[in-house]
């Protein structure tokens, strides 16, 4: 496959920024489905893989060419997409949402978002080559704006319980490694295949763990609404999204891209919960846009070339 053109890569980084914006939003909806509804983690984690995979096995159906049934064909894709939807698909929805009910949305993001340092580590151990300025600049800049997007500087108003810190750092890993596992996947097959089968087959896998036909929480239209925007927005549009951007501009750059989460998750907060965004807030927030500028620029680089080119 050759490689994208400076234009054809505009489609991967707005699918890259679009899939952030949805996944803040989620985070925000699963925390107050938590914490004022009472839903339980893990069954709001196994309908949305169930209902959001089933829409899009269908829509990969309805694509020209569908590959919907083609992979079974091959034990060997097979099997690596079964372990793209345990490993991949159930570790990284899971382990988050499980991390936002321990502390909160904000916290749980900080602590996956350590996962792109295990995607830039990865390849660039891979590769043979060490991480280009703007990755180390990039990188910098999304960690240091999230955390003061989230603790306004200070070390000590992030202060969570152990179970919390374990659960959000085995995110960062679920993160990494769904950011990385189905790259080859891709090269064959279509993201909406790939996600679909991969949400629900690990739907079904985690059901017999999360007991999804006991109803949980208590329902009415707010709730209702949040619940549709974490299976619509936050499942179905944020992972195809970005599975396809991995495909287009490549992993690294598509994980980093999505430092504008927190951003997304504190701009719903303000307007929904009430929560006041200080100065630190908007500092934060600037340097995650400053983040999004360095990486758009650094995928003219030749560096960034060789890194979204599959052969």
């Amino acid at each position: 496959m050759s490689t994208p053109t400076k234009y054809q890569k505009v489609p991967g980084l707005i699918m890259a920024i679009g899939s952030a914006i949805f996944w803040g939003i989620s985070g925000t909806c699963a925390q107050y489905l938590f914490e004022q509804k009472g839903f339980n983690p893990g069954w709001l984690v196994c309908w949305r893989m169930l209902i959001a995979g089933l829409i899009l096995v269908i829509f990969s159906l309805s694509e020209k060419n569908s590959d919907t049934f083609r992979i079974w064909r091959k034990p060997v894709d097979a099997l690596r997409l079964l372990l793209f939807s345990i490993f991949g698909m159930v570790a990284v929805q899971f382990t988050y949402f499980y991390s936002i009910s321990l502390s909160n949305a904000a916290t749980a993001t900080v602590l996956q978002y350590t996962g792109p340092l295990l995607v830039v580590a990865f390849y660039a151990i891979k590769n043979r080559r060490w991480p280009i300025l703007a990755e180390y600049a990039s990188l910098a800049l999304a960690l240091v704006g999230t955390f003061l997007l989230v603790t306004h500087g200070s070390f000590d108003t992030l202060v969570i319980s152990e179970a919390a810190l374990l659960w959000g750092f085995l995110s960062a890993i679920a993160l990494a490694f769904y950011t990385i596992q189905p790259v080859g996947l891709l090269r064959t097959y279509s993201p909406a295949t790939i996600t679909g089968w991969g949400m629900l087959l690990g739907g079904i896998a985690f059901a017999p763990f999360s007991n999804p036909w006991e109803m949980q929480g208590v329902w009415d239209l707010r709730a209702g609404l949040a619940f549709a925007y974490i299976i619509l927005f936050g499942s179905v549009l944020a992972f195809y999204f970005f599975l396809k951007a991995v495909n287009i501009i490549g992993a690294t750059t598509a994980s980093l891209l999505c430092s504008v989460e927190p951003l997304a998750a504190a701009g719903v907060a303000v307007v929904w919960l009430g929560i006041y965004f200080g100065p630190m807030d908007w500092l934060g927030t600037l340097f995650i846009l400053i983040t999004i500028v360095l990486l758009t620029l650094s995928t003219k680089g030749k560096e960034s070339k060789k890194e979204v080119k599959f052969e």
